[in-house]
This record gives C-alpha cells, sequence and structure tokens, in this order.
C-alpha cells in the first residue's frame, strides 16, 4: 500500500496546488454555490470526461486530467458547503477556504486508506472509463438526494457521496499519470 499512499498523496498535492492558485485568482467565491449547482458542476465535468473517453477527441485544449482535478476539488468544496451551508457573499478567508480543504481532503483520503485495506487495491484493476461511470452513478444518486431534501432511508448521504467521486477521480488521476 505504500506505492498507494505515495501516489494518492501525489495526485491529491496537484488537486491541492490548484485550488490554491484558484483562491489566489478568485478568492472563495465558491461560497455563494448551493450544493446543487456544486453537484452539478462536477455533472458536467464528469460528462465532459465520459464525452471524451467515448469520442477520442476533444476540440477544447484540455483533457481528461483537469475534469478529474476539478471533480475533486469540487467535491471538497462540496463537502465545505454541506458543513458550513452556503453564503450571499464570500464569507470566509483563503486561509480558512485552504484549511477547511486540507480538513476534508484529509478525512476522504482515510477512507479511502480504509476501504483500499479492506478492498485489497481492487481500484487498480478498473479502467479509467468505469470510475467515470461510476462518479456518474454517484451524481445521480446525489441528484435524487437533494431533490428529496436530504432524505435517506438506508443509503450514504450526499458526503459519502461526495467522498467516493473524490477517490475515484484521484484513482483516475494515479491511473492517467502512473499507469498509461
Amino acid at each position: 500500500m505504500a506505492d498507494t499512499k505515495e501516489q494518492f498523496e501525489s495526485v491529491a498535492k496537484i488537486c491541492r496546488e490548484i485550488y490554491e492558485k484558484k483562491l489566489a485568482d478568485y478568492g472563495p467565491s465558491w461560497r455563494i454555490m448551493r450544493p446543487e449547482s456544486i453537484t452539478d458542476q462536477i455533472l458536467i465535468k464528469a460528462k465532459r470526461i465520459r464525452s471524451l473517453e467515448i469520442k477520442k477527441v476533444n476540440l477544447i485544449d484540455e483533457g481528461i486530467k483537469p475534469e478529474f482535478i476539478g471533480i475533486v476539488n469540487y467535491g471538497v468544496i462540496g463537502l465545505i458547503q454541506l458543513e458550513l451551508g452556503f453564503s450571499d457573499l464570500a464569507d470566509i478567508s483563503v486561509a480558512e477556504a485552504i484549511e477547511l480543504y486540507d480538513k476534508h481532503l484529509a478525512a476522504t483520503k482515510e477512507l479511502m486508506y480504509a476501504k483500499n485495506h479492506d478492498y485489497d487495491e481492487a481500484w487498480r484493476l478498473m479502467r479509467i472509463s468505469s470510475y467515470t461511470d461510476l462518479i456518474l452513478t454517484k451524481l445521480n444518486r446525489v441528484k435524487e438526494i437533494e431533490n428529496n431534501k436530504g432524505q435517506v432511508f438506508v443509503s450514504e448521504g450526499v458526503d459519502a457521496n461526495y467522498r467516493d467521486m473524490i477517490n475515484y477521480a484521484l484513482f483516475g488521476l494515479i491511473k492517467l499519470i502512473y499507469e498509461l
């Protein structure tokens, strides 16, 4: 599992660096986004990944990696928004936004390490396109939960689905960077 932890930390660092750069450009402007809007933003990114996987050609000079990074970062933003609630303005500092990012990503990574132990690195046997499909499935579940005002009877909530999407996107990045 040493390689997995090392690779996971490496791709997570790439995502965090992009998050910090975006914060430098825009501040935490995303604080005004309601959870449903974050879910839709992740949906747009996952749909683009699937489109590129199927068409094998992109007309915009960005490939799949930036979209997986966007899924990770919007997933963490979604977790932050679930914790704080949305706001009518950017009501936290850049430093607070980074601290919250680190907190939620750390919890998400711990979940992955636990699941990875139990599933014995099964994710390595999967195709990147399966991560995309699983993210899209999780998005459909989240949208249903959001439409039901957050009520679930036996299923995991929105936060668990965001964490799974983040981890699938990080797995995709590992495969794109280290295995292809």
